[in-house]
């Protein structure tokens, strides 16, 4: 199975055609001239690529104003700026405001790693109308990701199989063919992406970001990272304190811990957010369908996987719901308390022994789209977290760390420690154990953190904080449910974010809203 740790939404792809259009995407032999001079070409938006989860163009924005997108160049390898070049999809709403107001461009990343933001900027981009009363909206896909030389490992039959398969081994069989298949979907990568695997770790793509700053014409980068988003954000004050404007980092991942940690601390997360999703449904003044109590919600729960493990049931024919599609569904479906109706209405149908819902939910965390095809978030996901990250795990260290795990989640345990043996066969060495966020001298960084995130879980924002370093790192606390606290629509948390990018407002350190 992909590492699932910071999965935000959905997952991956591998064709012919793409393979086509990477290999289109370099630049074959040297090249003259300065990539900071180049021009970007502002078009209308086409429909979004197969790898970028394919369906229509972006419809306008209220108003009429349009999307545009471009492309901008890049180094490879960025140990060698002028050799072969790639190419990065941007996408852009441009400020709505009056043209002395526009403070420059507001640079979005959604996380992942591995989501198009291409695709997922004019999905959101109604919910920041505020901010594009100052701001061009801007995001991009990441190198690796969508239409930016992307990774490209299995087909989407192979997909299939492999998403569906035994993903928490009982016994020494399962372990063997869990590892194998691991193996399999690793090597599909390195045959058919060899040349960009060993260039996209998280510093890549913060010097891409350096690149773009300078292509849009901004003296400093505003930006505007969510979940892994946060990361990269905090890899690039890192790297160009100097150059960071004002800053926003929400769904704040830990920078300070390894694969193992940040695991482990996911299935505390989202074992929390499924205490509160079965308190809440139990609490309401109507039965709640699924339990007579939180407890039984979770009982009733744990019963369906296990039987699932023995039995699947008919899901989406003719796919069949296993226990590893219907934990990727919950785990999906807690990212928001807006899907928690949905997971109630998945429950019921499956103890019914209908699957469809929660594969629904599952083929949406892993990007499978209604006609079969992936895009390839999981790909890109796996390529850019397996080569940041220094540790590879055995089954023996898995096996050895099980007990805390279940520990910290009897659902989610098994799944998340089993999910670490993505990178034990990855073709490229890891970078580090952990990033180096550390930004002294950058410019005051809103870091906003969710007491019920179940991907990022809370304690991470504190621990941001105190990497980026003092007078950086200014924590504001969101008291709510979900990955993620601005598109909570929350007064208070949109009043802060907003009052910093748009005013440059710094709100109090420690700040809480409810």
């Amino acid at each position: 199975m992909p590492n699932p740790s910071r999965i935000r939404a959905v997952a991956a792809l591998a064709s012919a055609a793409l393979l086509s259009a990477l290999l289109a995407g370099c630049d074959q032999g040297e090249r003259d001239g300065d990539l900071t001079a180049q021009k970007l070409d502002w078009q209308d938006c086409p429909a979004p690529s197969a790898a970028e989860g394919g369906g229509g163009a972006p419809s306008p924005l209220p108003g009429g104003a349009k999307w545009q997108c471009a492309t901008m160049k890049a180094p490879l390898d960025w140990s060698k700026p002028k050799g072969d070049t790639i190419d990065l999809a941007l996408i852009r709403a441009r400020a709505s405001g009056a043209a002395s107001k526009r403070i420059g461009s507001l640079v979005f990343n959604f996380g992942g790693p591995g989501g198009s933001g291409v695709t997922t900027l004019p999905a959101f981009g109604e919910d920041y109308a505020q901010l594009r009363t100052r701001y061009d909206l801007v995001s991009f896909d990441p190198r690796g990701v969508g239409r930016s030389a992307p990774v490209e490992c299995e087909s989407d039959a192979q997909l299939d199989a492999y998403f569906q398969q035994d993903a928490t081994p009982d016994d020494s069989a399962e372990r063997t063919q869990l590892l194998d298949r691991t193996k399999q979907f690793n090597a599909a990568c390195e045959k058919h992406s060899k040349k960009i695997l060993p260039h996209v770790r998280t510093t890549d793509a913060a010097r891409d970001m350096d690149l773009m700053r300078q292509v849009l014409g901004d003296a400093k980068l505003h930006y505007f990272g969510i979940s892994y988003g946060t990361e990269l954000g905090g890899v690039y004050a890192h790297l160009f304190p100097r150059n960071v404007g004002r800053a926003v980092f929400d769904a704040v991942v830990d920078p300070t811990q390894d694969p193992e940690q940040s695991s482990l601390g996911q299935a505390r997360g989202f074992q929390l957010a499924l205490d509160n999703f079965a308190g809440d449904c139990t609490s309401k003044t109507t039965d709640c369908p699924i339990g007579d109590t939180a407890q039984d919600v979770k009982d009733r729960i744990a019963k369906l996987l296990a039987d699932l493990d023995r039995k699947p049931i008919p899901g989406i024919l003719p796919r069949e719901l296993t226990q590893s599609d219907a934990t990727n569904g919950i785990a999906q479906s807690l990212y928001s308390k807006d899907f928690w109706e949905y997971l109630t209405e998945g429950l019921e149908q499956a103890y019914e022994g209908d699957g469809r819902i929660l594969m629904l939910l599952s083929d949406s965390m892993n990007g499978r789209n209604e006609n079969g095809e992936y895009s390839n978030i999981a790909a890109a996901n796996t390529a850019i977290n397996c080569s940041d990250a220094k540790p590879r795990y055995t089954t023996a260290d898995i096996q050895q760390k099980l007990p805390e795990f279940r520990s910290a989640s009897a659902l989610f345990g098994d799944y998340l420690a089993w999910g670490m043996i993505g990178c034990t066969d990855w073709p490229v060495a890891g970078a580090a154990d952990h990033p180096d966020v550390s930004a002294p001298g950058a410019a005051p960084i809103l870091v906003v953190g969710n007491t019920g995130d179940p991907a990022t879980p809370y304690e991470g924002a504190k621990k941001m904080v105190d990497a980026l370093g003092k007078s950086v790192g200014i924590e504001l606390t969101y008291r709510g449910q979900g990955h993620g606290a601005y598109d909570s629509k929350n007064k208070c948390v949109q009043a802060a974010v907003n009052g910093y990018l748009l005013d440059g407002k710094v709100p109090p350190a420690g700040t809480v809203c409810s």
